[in-house]
């Protein structure tokens, strides 16, 4: 079957990329992480991304990665980020991912070589061109100095490049304005675990967050509430683990996101170079917010 719009729905986990002691992947921890987000209720997962350590994945790596995700997730999408900074590398990682089992792929914004909106927007037509499975728009300017106007993100979808995207920005006013222009030719998902009640409430059908990877049940549940309009409701809900989506994003994910799943008794591994392991600091934090999480039962 092929993914449309209509089938984007719900919490989908950006996964982490579990590493052995010697920085090998790890794929019986990663198949039991994908299990255990499906069995809580996610409606699939987005492995590779930044939070799965895109750069520091080999090309053959990825592809075994998405194979391993594949296989764990059963019917649920598998929907691999694709963040190559060029046309050549990001449609060889789509055919890969393809081969693998995926049954779309989110691509990021082009970013180093950054061009005009309409430049953008022949990117992405261009590279559904080249791949066999759908498409999804990563946008995330504070990582990449790269945005799509609301405008542009309407073009595109209805060029039938995109089936949807992932909004990683905490510009609210440019969010209503896609909601407005592109709402309903495609599945807008949050990036973003502080807005992430809110942009449903608003619009979004769902979210692709990291923090899912220790509490997917509760993202769920919000998720929930926030798409019955009930937005006071899902904030409260979601208070209970405001504390940890700060600490886990203090410093760059997922350093301190894997650090927290081993406190929180669901160990991953460590982080590739260039990232490193979070400071003492970070590791305080985290500490406390997992103490406080405990107590809110959502540990």
């Amino acid at each position: 079957m092929t993914l449309t719009k209509n089938d984007i729905n719900g919490l989908y986990t950006a996964i982490v990329t579990p590493f052995t002691e010697d920085k090998s992947v790890d794929h019986k921890a990663l198949a039991n992480l994908v299990s255990r987000q499906i069995a809580a209720g996610a409606a699939g997962v987005v492995p590779i991304g930044g939070t799965g350590e895109y750069p520091a994945l080999s090309r053959q790596e990825r592809k075994d990665i998405v194979k391993t995700c594949v296989d764990a997730a059963g019917d649920a999408p598998v929907i691999p980020g694709v963040l190559s900074t060029g046309f050549p590398d990001a449609v060889e990682a789509g055919k890969d991912f393809e081969d693998a089992g995926a049954q779309g792929v989110m691509t990021v914004t082009p970013y180093y070589a950054a061009g005009t909106q309409d430049g953008m927007r022949e990117y992405f037509a261009n590279y559904r061109n080249e791949i066999g499975v759908p498409v999804l728009l990563y946008e995330i300017p504070r990582r990449t100095g790269v945005s799509a106007q609301a405008e542009t993100i309407q073009a595109m979808a209805e060029d039938a490049s995109i089936i949807g995207m992932k909004c990683s920005n905490y510009d609210m006013p440019a969010f209503i304005k896609t909601v407005k222009y592109a709402g309903d030719k495609m599945a807008i998902l949050s990036g973003e675990e502080p807005l992430f009640a809110t942009h449903v409430a608003l619009g979004a059908k769902g979210g692709v967050l990291a923090s899912a990877n220790v509490y997917p049940e509760i993202w769920v549940e919000i998720f929930r509430i926030a798409g019955e309009g009930k937005l006071k409701e899902a904030l409260s809900l979601q208070a209970n683990v405001d504390g940890a989506i700060d600490a886990i994003f203090r410093e760059t994910n997922p350093g301190p996101l894997k650090k927290y799943m081993e406190m929180a008794g669901h160990p991953v591994g460590d982080v590739r170079l260039p990232l490193e392991g979070p400071s003492e600091q970070t590791i305080a934090a985290l500490k406390v917010a997992l103490d406080a999480a405990t107590l809110a039962k959502v540990a």
